[in-house]
C-alpha cells in the first residue's frame, strides 16, 4: 500500500508522521482536543458492541484500547511506534491484547477479524492511498465483519502552513520540534458518499457538538 519508492514525497511525510508520533507518545494526552462530542462517541461505540476479535489499527497509546475490551474477546493492537505500544501495554497488559508494531501502510494481516476499530486515524491517511487503505480494511474481516472507527476535522490555522486546501498540516512537541503529518479534514456526508462508491454501507455521524465524527457499517 506505502508507496514504492520511499525517497518519492508521498513516502516522506509517512516516514516524517511516524517520527512526530513516536515523539509524541510521552506526551500524548497533552495535545488532546479541549472539544465537547467525545461522550457521543463512546456512546455510539458501546451501542455498536465491538463483540469478537478485534483489530485495532493505529491503537496508539491504548486510549480506546480498553474500551474495546469491555466489549471483545480479544483485540490485536497495532501501531507504528514502539513507544505508544509501550504505553498501551502498560495500560492494558497483554492477557487478552496482543500489540503488534508495524506500519499500517505495510501492515499484512496473517488473519481476519470480526470488528476492525481506528480512532483518529483516518484523517491520517493520505488521498492516495485512501482506496488502497480500505482494501486492508476488507482483507481483514471476517465474512459479515464489522467497522467502527472515530476522527475528527479539526485544523488550526498555525497548523496550515500551505494552505486551507492542502492536507499536509506542521505540527510541534512540547519542546518546540515541528514535524509534517497528513491531516485530511473529511466531511462526514462527502466521506459516507466515498465509502458507498467503495462498496462499503457505512454511516458517519457527526456529533451534535464539537469537531468529531464517527463511522459505523460494515461491507455492502
Amino acid at each position: 500500500m506505502r508507496p514504492a519508492d520511499g525517497s518519492d514525497v508521498t513516502g516522506q511525510l509517512l516516514d516524517e508522521q511516524i517520527t512526530y508520533y513516536r515523539a509524541l507518545a510521552r506526551e500524548y494526552s497533552d495535545h488532546r482536543l479541549p472539544f465537547s462530542g467525545g461522550d457521543e462517541v463512546i456512546t455510539a461505540l458501546d451501542e455498536f458492541r465491538p463483540t469478537g476479535s478485534v483489530l485495532e489499527l493505529a491503537c496508539g497509546p491504548g486510549t480506546w484500547t480498553g474500551r474495546l475490551l469491555r466489549h471483545a474477546t480479544e483485540v490485536t493492537a497495532v501501531d507504528s511506534s514502539p513507544e505508544m505500544l509501550a504505553h498501551a501495554a502498560d495500560r492494558h497488559g497483554t492477557d487478552r491484547v496482543r500489540y503488534v508494531r508495524s506500519d499500517i501502510f505495510d501492515f499484512m494481516p496473517n488473519r481476519r477479524y470480526d470488528v476492525v476499530f481506528f480512532g483518529f486515524w483516518i484523517s491520517h491517511v493520505p488521498e492516495e492511498l485512501f482506496d488502497s487503505f480500505w482494501t486492508l480494511v476488507a482483507d481483514c474481516l471476517n465474512p459479515g465483519g464489522r467497522v467502527f472507527f472515530v476522527d475528527d476535522g479539526y485544523r488550526t490555522p498555525d497548523e496550515l502552513v500551505d494552505g486551507d486546501d492542502s492536507p499536509v498540516v506542521r505540527r510541534r512537541t512540547n519542546d518546540g520540534t515541528a514535524y509534517r503529518a497528513v491531516k485530511v479534514p473529511h466531511e462526514p456526508a462527502e466521506l459516507q458518499r466515498r465509502l458507498t462508491d467503495l462498496g462499503w454501507r457505512i454511516t458517519v455521524t457527526a456529533t451534535s457538538t464539537g469537531p468529531f465524527y464517527w463511522g459505523a457499517g460494515g461491507r455492502g
